[in-house]
């Protein structure tokens, strides 16, 4: 049996809830370092301030993945549970964060906020694989692109919408930290949230598993099944060898961190190392005491035997993300102090350009949306690989140029190069990846592909604000000139990439 291809409106269908989920992922990108600014963090805590964030979906992503691949209902799906749990959890957390009274409690609402949104984003990644034949993939992830970009286009703008467009105003009331702008934005983020994720799980279908194995004997896949590891010997004693070392070069590295006048952000380095030790020693540990059939040793070995193409696209995923969340993270700080010259938070100056920033990230979601249509055409008379490598290059030119920027209006052409680099971060790394994964590994594997747009976020929060405090004075404008060199580099590794369906477009 081969999948029957899906109309242009069941694809939309399956893909509209990821509107309401770039909507709160975007409000969360464009507005969560404000918030933290205007509560009282100083920039230089706002990188390590984000570390929950992207933590939490290196754990959250595995094990909903792996979760959803054995989930089945003949009326829910297998999928479809976890957009909805996601949505709800989502829209509750939206509500609360700008209502949060200091600092530290809207960090940790930024960490149940993310959480959620992977619950629901996770599966949506795995949905695509599950439904559409191969030739449509790319197609599908476009659609993806499309309506994260439409969603985010929106929900970037919108304090500057309603400030604007409805009136409310874009400075804190008397007595308040937060303007009321930034409030009902996140309001109307929830509702809408909610509402998208609610269309595609009333109107999609998924195939049940027995339907998804007679699917899977007609096409080709790179992982090879009898890899089990749960019979190799070898695997479990060389986990417990190198997770053994880890905790120790942790440990050790811990000490020496101690010892030294050293920015704490350095700690995620030596803990996480530290942390990867002690997974992998207790996974050897269990297969070694003949307990390896779980969710927890099959992640870390199904890590360890992903296919070729998903440790190729490791790289490139890496140097992408690691640039997307420098410009997350300091784009607001790096136009208000190097574009308009201004660093007071309470002042209309910086309000108004942190309200311009939203617009600009709605600028490069609106291109996102608008390429979404333009790559598969080009990835079809070209390759995918050279597509993504084009995208990346000009959304890391687009990055560098800010540092020339004096007219602000010149940031809009900047965000056209980032617009295209995000689209086909959405769309092509994920179509490549979909042809190389068996159906009952879908879900489990793209949520092991989100180590590799984690760990740079991790790398990025430790690293970033030490750089920049120390090498340049604090000029949060250089953490973007990083970012685009970064993004150049990830198109650059492209081109390494083994694409097993690169005709499949």
């Amino acid at each position: 049996m081969q999948k029957p291809k899906l109309s242009f409106w069941q694809i939309w269908n399956m893909s509209f809830g990821f509107l309401g989920i770039q909507f709160g992922f975007a409000l969360q990108n464009a507005n969560v370092s404000r918030i933290f600014q205007s509560l009282g963090a100083d920039v230089d805590d706002i990188p390590i301030l984000w570390v929950a964030a992207p933590a939490t979906g290196l754990i959250v992503q595995p094990i909903i993945g792996y979760l959803s691949d054995r989930t089945w209902s003949p009326k829910w799906g297998r999928r479809r549970p976890f957009f909805l749990i996601g949505a709800i959890l989502s829209s509750i957390a939206l509500v609360i964060m700008p209502n949060s009274p200091t600092w530290m409690i809207a960090a940790g609402m930024l960490w149940v906020l993310d959480a959620s949104i992977n619950v629901s984003m996770e599966p949506f990644r795995a949905f695509v694989g599950d439904n559409l034949p191969d030739e449509q993939r790319t197609k599908g992830f476009a659609m993806q692109s499309f309506f994260i970009g439409t969603g985010a286009v929106v929900a970037s703008a919108l304090p500057w919408m309603m400030t604007n467009w409805f009136g409310l105003s874009n400075e804190p009331a008397p007595g308040e930290q937060i303007p009321s702008n930034v409030y009902w934005s996140f309001y109307i983020g929830a509702i809408v949230f909610l509402v998208a994720v609610l269309w595609t799980v009333f109107k999609s279908f998924e195939y049940s598993p027995k339907e998804l194995e007679k699917f899977e004997d007609t096409e080709v896949k790179e992982f090879k099944p009898e890899l089990d590891p749960a019979a190799s010997e070898s695997m479990f004693k060389r986990q417990m060898m190198v997770g053994a070392g880890l905790f120790i070069i942790g440990a050790l590295l811990s000490v020496w961190l101690n010892s030294q006048d050293l920015p704490k952000d350095l700690y995620i380095f030596s803990i996480g190392i530290a942390i990867a030790g002690i997974i992998a020693f207790i996974s050897g540990f269990m297969q070694s005491s003949a307990k390896s059939k779980n969710a927890f040793t099959t992640i870390v070995n199904d890590f360890q035997l992903m296919p070729s193409t998903m440790k190729q696209l490791a790289s490139v995923q890496f140097f992408s993300w690691f640039a997307l969340f420098a410009m997350w993270i300091y784009t607001t700080s790096a136009v208000t102090s190097h574009i308009y010259g201004t660093s007071d938070t309470t002042s209309k100056l910086y309000n108004d350009a942190a309200d311009n920033v939203g617009w600009w990230f709605g600028v490069y979601n609106g291109v996102a949306a608008l390429a979404a249509f333009l790559i598969p055409v080009l990835a079809r008379k070209t390759s995918r690989k050279f597509t993504h490598m084009l995208c990346l290059s000009l959304g890391g030119v687009g990055l560098i140029s800010i540092y020339f920027i004096e007219d602000p209006v010149w940031m809009n052409l900047s965000m056209v190069g980032v617009g295209f680099a995000w689209s086909s971060i959405l769309s092509i790394p994920y179509a490549i990846l979909s042809g190389s994964l068996p159906s009952n590994k879908m879900g489990y594997y793209m949520g092991v592909f989100n180590f590799f747009i984690v760990i740079p976020q991790l790398v990025a929060a430790a690293l970033l604000g030490t750089l920049i405090g120390y090498f340049f004075d604090k000029e949060s404008i250089y953490a973007l000139i990083i970012g685009g060199i970064s993004m150049i580099i990830a198109g650059l590794l492209t081109l390494r990439v083994k694409d097993t369906q690169a005709v499949s477009v």
